[in-house]
């Protein structure tokens, strides 16, 4: 994967992103197994999704989350691939194609209800 170090991109707020296979980061920013694993698997989906319909569809899934509960952006279920497997530097060895699916019909981990512990 080439990376880039820039200002211009990614916007403010974020640290690294993956255009295209290329990742655009920020000078200064440590660049961690977990967060470039992370990336390997938006490259993945990207390839897999000839590009131009993994974009199309990330940003239709960004707005249909937008007015939903919780962090649109999170939400989004190739990030939530991308994050759920950054800890396994082995996930891309197994990863079936299209595994972002599966992320769609989950539940956000987030929206769970946690039950609350009574002490005695």
């Amino acid at each position: 994967m080439k990376i880039v170090r820039t200002t211009i991109l990614p916007f403010k707020g974020f640290t690294a992103i993956n255009l295209l296979g290329v990742l655009f980061v920020h000078p200064g920013v440590y660049l961690s197994h977990e967060m470039m694993n992370h990336e390997r698997i938006h490259s993945a989906q990207q390839r897999e999704m000839l590009f131009v319909f993994f974009y199309l569809a990330y940003l239709m899934e960004w707005l249909l989350r937008l007015p939903m509960r919780g962090n649109a952006y999170r939400n989004i279920s190739f990030e939530r691939e991308a994050y759920a497997n950054q800890r396994n530097l082995h996930y891309l060895e197994t990863r079936p194609h299209y595994a972002w699916r599966h992320y769609m019909k989950r539940r956000p981990h987030h929206h769970y209800q946690h039950r609350k512990t009574i002490n005695r």
